[in-house]
């Protein structure tokens, strides 16, 4: 008796992808907002999307007004949009990006404009293309830098930006993968010159994973997918401590931090400072979740008084306190 082969079934490039939208927190069944630059990755993003959720896939190209071949680069992708028959809007600052730390400003810009687009679209989700380089890219530069558990958990599946809930389901996908996607396809796309500009520290870890194959890029990203998973428990331990030992009255915050460890007195710390200034109003000095507060920690270790972000932190009877910093005497 001869045993036929299994036949196993191949999963098209289309199917994985809305498999992995699914498993990013998006749902393949809704419309879905497409942030498309032109580059090799957001093009693959475009043409699975549009094969594997036909007339529920819109797209749009933001023109920061930074470099003069950008409303050529949007252009393109527009017509690369009407071929596989997806809608496209090209959009624009109304405020010209100038001055210090442009590029932060240009990517607050880039969400604003395409959260506000895909509500306006009736679009509730919006995907990018990040993709395993980038994710291995984000985990080295944040490692060199002596981040914690947040911040190389690296680029997330789905997070909530400008008000819309933002999926990236290509984090599995490799650089290499999607550029042949787009060549088999035969659709055009185009290399952001600054990709290659080595002022960027992207740019030279890119090169660092080009280089030396034995940095295995697949296996740094999913390391940055199991700390993500690991910072999501401890901020959902963080969340359960908070309701059960912090107090918040008359635009104080006090934190019964005993016996826990010291990142969880961290991210209560940081979440204390952060409640208090939202409760009173406080906007100045600017502050930030991801804001290094080590010398605050010690001194409440220590038992004694340290002011952080206008927010001044001591210990009462085993307990933190935070409460807004008197103001300082002049004269």
């Amino acid at each position: 008796m001869v045993t036929k082969p299994r036949v196993v079934p191949v999963r098209s490039d289309a199917d994985r992808f809305a498999a992995d939208l699914a498993r990013a927190g998006g749902d393949p069944a809704a419309p879905l907002a497409l942030a498309v630059s032109g580059g090799a990755d957001s093009m693959a993003m475009l043409a699975l999307a549009a094969e594997a959720m036909p007339g529920l896939v819109l797209a749009a190209t933001v023109d920061h007004g930074l470099r003069a071949d950008a409303a050529a680069e949007a252009a393109m992708v527009a017509e690369m949009c009407a071929a596989l028959d997806v809608r496209h809007a090209t959009l624009r600052p109304t405020t010209p990006i100038a001055g210090a730390s442009i590029q932060a400003q240009a990517r607050t810009a880039r969400y604003d404009l395409l959260a506000g687009w895909a509500q306006a679209a009736g679009a509730a989700q919006l995907a990018t293309g990040h993709h395993a380089d980038d994710q291995a890219e984000t985990f080295l530069m944040r490692a060199a830098r002596g981040c914690g558990l947040s911040g190389l958990a690296g680029v997330r599946p789905v997070t909530q930006i400008a008000g819309i809930r933002v999926v990236r389901p290509l984090l599995d996908w490799r650089r290499a993968e999607l550029r042949a996607i787009v060549r088999r396809r035969e659709l055009a796309f185009v290399d952001d010159p600054s990709n290659a500009d080595d002022r960027h520290d992207r740019t030279r870890y890119r090169r660092l994973l080009h280089d030396h194959e034995w940095l295995d890029a697949a296996g740094i990203a999913r390391s940055g997918t199991y700390l993500a998973e690991a910072d999501a428990d401890m901020r959902a331990v963080v969340d359960w401590l908070w309701r059960a030992r912090a107090v918040i009255a008359d635009g104080e915050a006090w934190v019964d931090v005993t016996d826990l460890p010291r990142e969880v007195c961290r991210r209560l710390a940081r979440r204390a400072i952060g409640e208090v200034r939202d409760a009173i109003g406080v906007t100045r000095p600017d502050w930030s979740e991801g804001a290094n507060i080590e010398s605050l920690l010690d001194a409440l270790t220590d038992g004694r008084r340290a002011t952080q972000a206008g927010i001044v932190a001591s210990v009462r009877a085993g307990r933190w306190r935070f409460r807004v910093a008197p103001p300082r005497r002049t004269g």
